[in-house]
């Protein structure tokens, strides 16, 4: 068939016509060449190299100035007020553009409420260290949600910044390790309990109250809660009993038996008069406050209660145990609704999102497993998923508790490996995200330290080749290297589903950089830093290891370390990592940790 021209149908009016008159044209005359850059100033450059030379003669090195990593909710804060005065219509959300620059379009999770892909905080940004390094019990937020306050097995309260996440103060609360702490509702009162059975009252500027003894034989008190109307609070202790006291005249108004071991656990449902406890007796035991009688007991976990958290609607609630699994059970049928299983050990912690249907827990193992609640039930035909996120190596050591901020935007993790570290969301489109590429990542640099040079492995971040650290948030250089799956889960920004399989993940482990004052340093104190070059953080892999497939990270030469270093038996036979100190204290982690100087000498064991 013969090439025809297509008809014109426009009138010849309508038809653009190439302009016969040349001089119409415009030309530039001036910036014809690129972009160049400022020249430099000859002085300026002769103080710079004078202060060079000055400081090389002085021994010291000249300190990098870096802005901290910070994760700024007040933005997006903005936006979704903006937006929901000036959006077409009460459901209008913009659509997330696939691509990191738009994280500044990024809205608060409230914003999102049919999409709980946009909770699930898994990007590492920051670890926080005390210069007396000693395991973190428990963790929680102010209730403005502008600091961190973590209590350790030292005593001590410490605040950290919950926008830049550096150090702010720390005070000597107890004598002995804290094992709980909760703000009252209102935020006007903060309440601690230790090992020794002291109940201590502060108040937000960390002012003193009170304190007296709460517990028979001087037991621990391990769990604490508030009422919705903050007159009267639960504690539970290891003398096998749940209390109410009276907040204002700190006496006790009934005592709650039935637990036949230790109670682990306590927590008042958020709206009405119901209390849950769970204890090392393997039961979850619900109790009417009025009367101090038992209201129903489920025995569905075969090992002991670690952690209970009520879902933010009180329909819920979640329970973490030793047998390696977190159940969720319907309170308005009684009934199990979901049992959660993905840990490698027992979990130690549970909390849920502010928002969402998401849970998050944390395990022995150091992992921290996002759930998503919002998937269907499961059948027989069709059996339940597994983790929508996961942190495989999160933390090289138990991770004793979490808490989300009150927006939802950020997760903290306190752990027996003397850290607690701060997870945001991820990035939109980010190629280096769990849910891009199968969960694999490229073998490059993209983490600097704030006083360092880029240094491979940090926790989360992306290692080259022959170094520990794969980087989604928290797959930090593991103490025994091999292989770690990491990533999987579907769903993504866009409710897109897919798989992340996993990528390997090694590296001699340990534990990172700290924070004194605000100043970050080289952490560790192990042995195995001396020698090394420039690039070695200990406890994040070595930096004299390669490899010849550069697509993936580094293994580890040589053979793992020795059993007997990573763990340690606890008194009942279970395994337990050694995160270094603590062991005394609550009895957790165990082994090696040169703490002989303020707080004297450790004794191995697990935390019960």
């Amino acid at each position: 068939m013969s090439k025809t021209a297509l008809p014109i149908l426009l009138p010849p009016n309508y038809i653009p016509q190439e302009s016969s008159v040349p001089h119409l044209e415009w030309k530039p005359s001036r910036y014809r060449s690129a972009p160049q850059p400022p020249p430099q100033d000859d002085g300026k450059l002769q103080e710079l190299e004078l202060a060079s030379a000055r400081q090389m003669l002085d021994g010291k090195l000249i300190k990098k100035t870096r802005p901290r990593r910070t994760v700024d909710y007040n933005g997006g804060m903005g936006r979704w007020t903006l937006l929901r005065k000036l959006r077409p219509n009460s459901n209008y959300v913009p659509y997330m553009r696939p691509s990191p620059p738009y994280i500044i379009d990024l809205l608060p999770p409230k914003a999102y409420p049919d999409n709980s892909s946009t909770s699930l905080c898994t990007k590492f940004v920051h670890t926080s260290t005390n210069k007396i390094r000693c395991p973190v019990n428990v963790v929680t937020w102010t209730p403005e949600g502008r600091r961190v306050l973590t209590g350790s097995t030292s005593g001590e309260f410490t605040l950290w910044n919950g926008l830049t996440f550096n150090f702010e103060t720390i005070l000597q609360a107890h004598d002995t390790a804290i094992c709980t702490m909760k703000f009252t509702h209102s935020g006007a009162y903060l309440a601690s309990a230790d090992k020794s059975g002291i109940i201590k009252y502060f108040e937000p500027n960390m002012n003193n109250l009170t304190a007296w003894q709460g517990s028979n034989s001087r037991e621990a008190i391990r769990g604490l809660s508030f009422s919705p109307d903050d007159q009267r609070f639960a504690t539970a202790s290891d003398d096998s009993s749940v209390r109410i006291w009276n907040f204002q005249d700190q006496r006790v108004e009934s005592t709650l038996t039935g637990h036949g071991w230790d109670v682990k656990c306590v927590e008042w449902h958020p709206t009405k008069g119901l209390l849950v406890s769970g204890s090392k007796d393997n039961q979850i035991k619900f109790w009417d406050p009025r009367t101090g009688t038992v209201l129903s007991t489920l025995h569905q976990h075969k090992n002991t209660i670690q952690a209970l958290s009520w879902s933010p609607n009180g329909n819920m609630v979640a329970s973490a145990s030793r047998d390696q699994t977190v159940r969720v059970f319907d309170i308005r049928a009684m009934k199990e609704y979901r049992i959660l299983k993905g840990h490698k050990k027992e979990v130690c912690s549970v909390t849920w999102h502010p928002v969402h249907p998401i849970l998050v827990s944390g395990g022995s193992e150091g992992a921290i497993l996002h759930w998503d609640l919002s998937t269907p039930e499961p059948t027989f035909t069709q059996p339940s998923a597994g983790p929508r996120a996961t942190l495989s190596q999160a933390h090289d050591s138990n991770v004793w508790s979490l808490a989300f901020h009150p927006l939802g935007h950020l997760l903290v993790s306190a752990s027996n490996d003397h850290t607690t570290r701060f997870w945001s969301r991820e990035r939109p489109g980010d190629v280096g995200s769990v849910f891009s590429g199968g969960g694999e990542k490229p073998p490059e640099v993209t983490a600097q330290d704030e006083d360092e040079d880029p240094v491979p492995g940090l926790p989360g971040f992306i290692g080259y080749p022959g170094h520990g650290g794969v980087g989604h948030g928290g797959a930090s250089g593991g103490r025994h290297g091999g292989d770690t799956p990491y990533g999987g889960g579907d769903g993504g920004w866009y409710g897109n589903s897919g798989n992340a399989p996993g990528i390997n993940n090694s590296g001699s482990g340990g534990v990172g950089s700290y924070e004194n004052g605000s100043n970050t340093r080289r952490g560790g104190g192990y042995p195995d830093a001396a020698g090394s070059d420039d690039n070695y953080i200990p406890g994040f892999g070595a930096a004299t290891q390669h490899q010849e497939n550069p697509s993936f990270a580094g293994r580890q030469n040589g053979p793992p370390s020795s059993q007997q270093e990573m763990y340690l038996q606890d008194d009942y036979g279970r395994e337990n990592r050694g995160g270094g100190g603590g062991g005394e204290d609550w009895g957790r982690g165990g082994g090696g940790g040169n703490r002989q100087g303020r707080w004297g000498p450790r004794r191995g064991g697990g935390r019960y």
